[in-house]
């Protein structure tokens, strides 16, 4: 896949320059400098030869096959050349040049067109605004970078091109080894989704990352990143998700979700690990690339310092890993073979005064140990440590037992050499060991997800059609919300437990349903114009008796009438007052990129406040909705804590399950509160109390049924 670029057999350079510093010139001094063993043919109407090969005047006066072409030459040529390349038949084409959409309408239109031509030739285009690629083990540099990266396992793609060259410069230093090097620039064609695609099956590339500031298609990303995540770990950095602005919401959803929150609910439902820095970006691919994931998460630290062994200790808890608890026979063989000083137990102490010997001993006790998974080495320089005869045994134990090892040499001039000795052996050093631990930690979460098994979303039996007619009869009436009784019929018809609720026309009616329903009971204002009914006081609860809805019947009322004098009134709702059970919130909000997702929280202070709520892409399975419920810090409030007795968890799940459906089923919702949620004792269920929607009426059937009207303006006409 895509192996015009990464396994061109000819290359044409179109404005290859013979000045050096132009770069038509680096592009093609890239290109032979890489070894690359096919054709290359410079492009030049004004040479007859470039850096000692042959010059064409046009791609159509090659006689050979092109296989790639790579355009450095002004914008206003890019369209009629890449039609030139169609007619040669050009297989793939990166555009180095700029000026495209990234400087305005006048770029983007003109990109368009260069897309729509290569498009009807067939033609993959990279770019445009591309830095270029690079393939070690083709090899080809097809770029316009100083310098080449050493052959390694790891491909990066990138949509800044300065970033490439930053982070190429840095790999050189390190030597740091690349299998593929690109750079996407405007993503006009090939993206990160072709990219992931191309890479899941590539033999060279052991470990995928990349640093984007957009996706187009989540969807279709999230479902090749699940497929490639489940073979080699993806590591992204993706930047340009804070808030730059604000938007009408009318949601407690819409208000806390936001791109930040999407990204990372669609990472991690797609086995994305999420870098937060450039920096953890490349801890991270030093990890997945030098060493094999650990079997489990039982960690053993060896030191020579006790602080540092305590800063392992405090980051591998928040990594979720555990210290692993030795087995006898290992702490015997510490105890015989290190001072008395040492401290034998997890994390092993070797104390500052040791040599090489006291580090082997403890690292081959550690490693030989069948209670642990994976060892972070920590070592700080004192006058007696053998750095280099530390760092050579550390990397011949690490290829004796195979588990993940990983090391911390703290300093600078003087554990140089050893970070040398681990870095050829394959053993990532960090500067500091709490970096070791959370690369660990994110190699323990990869382990995870290739285990967990591969879950379908649950369908439960539900009445469509019912939610359907409520959508269309306010799409009718030119609205695009449903009030709260409205929003609970579409819930009711994907199976959710709602109040027992009547809708009066008059006091006494109101009075007469809320004998029939039993007191407590609570009046709501019915009104296709008013959503937010306690802001006019059109809500009152904890009546507990006749004369009380009466008169709060004829009270909210007088409000309505006072704040919203012009607003529709169908009635006042009667309803039960549901009190018992722990008060959540579950919604949904659209995003642009990955459409519907689900959020959850507790209620109250815990989501106005503390903004205490979990986000997951629709549709769910399962185990996402349950790591939704444990994710939040309020989740023990939930599971049971000082006597009090735990709620309903298999409701909640219930609910997050039928809320996606619903979701799934209709595009066009934008927004879905459910607040509160009313969550019981375990075995006793949940009540969805208050709703609101919001919908888009694209697409929705316009027929209604022979009335033309919703089951609540039926009743409403019936009374």
């Amino acid at each position: 896949m895509l192996g015009q670029f990464f396994s061109p057999k000819s290359v044409a350079v179109v404005g290859a320059a013979r000045e050096p510093g132009k770069v038509g010139y680096g592009v093609l001094q890239n290109i032979i400098d890489s070894g690359f063993k096919g054709r290359i043919y410079p492009i030049n109407p004004k040479a007859d030869a470039v850096l000692g090969l042959q010059c064409y005047s046009s791609i159509k006066a090659v006689r050979g096959k092109v296989d790639l072409a790579v355009l450095a030459i002004p914008r206003a040529a890019v369209l009629s050349t890449v039609a030139e390349c169609g007619r040669k038949g050009v297989q793939g084409i990166i555009v180095l040049t700029a000026g495209f959409r990234e400087v305005g309408p006048e770029g983007a239109a003109l990109e368009k067109e260069v897309l729509s031509v290569a498009r009807q030739y067939g033609i993959r285009l990279l770019g445009p605004n591309s830095l270029g690629l690079i393939d070690t083990h083709t090899p080809v540099n097809a770029s316009f970078a100083a310098g080449m990266p050493v052959r390694g396992e790891i491909s990066f793609m990138s949509q800044s091109g300065a970033l490439c060259t930053a982070i190429l410069d840095w790999a050189l230093k390190e030597d740091l080894g690349f299998a593929k090097f690109i750079s996407l620039g405007n993503k006009a064609d090939v993206d990160e989704i072709n990219l992931l695609d191309a890479w899941a099956e590539d033999p060279h590339t052991r470990v995928i990352i990349s640093y984007l500031e957009g996706i187009g298609e989540g969807r279709k990303f999230m479902q090749a990143a699940r497929a490639v995540t489940k073979k080699k770990p993806v590591v992204m950095v993706k930047s340009g998700v804070t808030a730059a602005g604000s938007r009408a919401v009318s949601s407690h959803t819409g208000s806390l979700a936001g791109s930040e929150s999407a990204y990372n609910a669609a990472f991690k439902q797609s086995g994305v690990i999420r870098a937060r820095s450039v920096e953890d970006l490349f801890n991270l691919s030093v990890a997945f690339s030098f060493q094999p994931l650990p079997r489990d998460s039982r960690l053993a630290i060896v030191t020579n310092a006790g602080g540092p062994g305590i800063i392992a200790t405090d980051e591998a808890e928040r990594q979720g890993l555990r210290l692993a608890t030795f087995a006898r026979s290992t702490i015997d063989k510490l105890r015989a073979s290190l001072t008395s000083t040492a401290n034998v137990y997890n994390p092993i102490d070797v104390i500052g005064d040791a040599r090489s010997d006291r580090y082997r001993v403890a690292v081959d006790a550690a490693l030989a140990d069948p209670g642990v998974d994976a060892l972070v080495v920590i070592l700080t320089p004192q006058a007696m440590t053998e750095i280099e005869a530390t760092a050579n045994l550390v990397v011949e134990l690490s290829r004796q037992y195979g588990k993940t090892v990983l090391a911390s040499f703290m300093g600078g001039v003087r554990v140089e050499p050893g970070v040398r000795i681990l870095r050829e052996g394959s053993v990532p050093n960090y500067e500091f060991p709490e970096e070791a631990v959370a690369s660990l930690g994110a190699m323990y979460e990869q382990r995870r997800w290739i285990e967990k098994p591969v879950e379908q979303p649950m369908s439960f039996p539900v009445r469509k059609e019912q939610a359907r007619r409520l959508l269309v009869s306010a799409a009718a009436d030119k609205r695009q919300t449903l009030g709260d009784v409205e929003a609970r019929g579409v819930l009711t018809a994907y199976g959710f437990k709602v109040p027992t609720a009547m809708l009066a026309r008059s006091a006494e009616q109101a009075i007469g349903f809320a004998k029939q329903i039993g007191y407590p009971v609570v009046l709501k204002v019915v009104s296709p114009e008013i959503l937010h009914k306690s802001d006019v006081g059109g809500v009152v609860v904890g009546l507990q008796n006749d004369e009380e809805v009466g008169d709060a019947y004829e009270t909210i009322l007088a409000r309505v009438r006072r704040f919203m004098p012009k607003a529709v009134v169908w009635g006042v709702e009667v309803q039960e007052m549901v009190t018992s059970g722990k008060e959540t919130i579950i919604g949904l909000v659209k995003d642009p990129q990955f459409g519907h997702m689900l959020m959850f929280g507790l209620g109250g202070i815990y989501v106005e406040v503390l903004k205490d709520v979990s986000f997951r892409i629709t549709p769910l399975t399962l185990s996402d909705a349950r790591e939704m419920i444990s994710q939040i810090r309020s989740y023990p409030l939930l599971a049971g804590v000082r006597g009090e007795k735990p709620v309903d968890i298999d409701a909640i799940v219930d609910a997050l399950l039928r809320l996606s459906q619903l979701a799934e089923d209709f595009p066009q919702i934008s927004e879905l509160d459910i607040n509160p949620l009313r969550v019981r004792e375990r075995g006793q269920g949940a009540v969805a109390v208050d709703c609101r929607l919001a919908f888009a009426p694209d697409g929705l059937v316009e027929q209604v049924g022979a009335s033309g009207r919703s089951p609540l303006q039926e009743q409403v006409a019936a009374s």
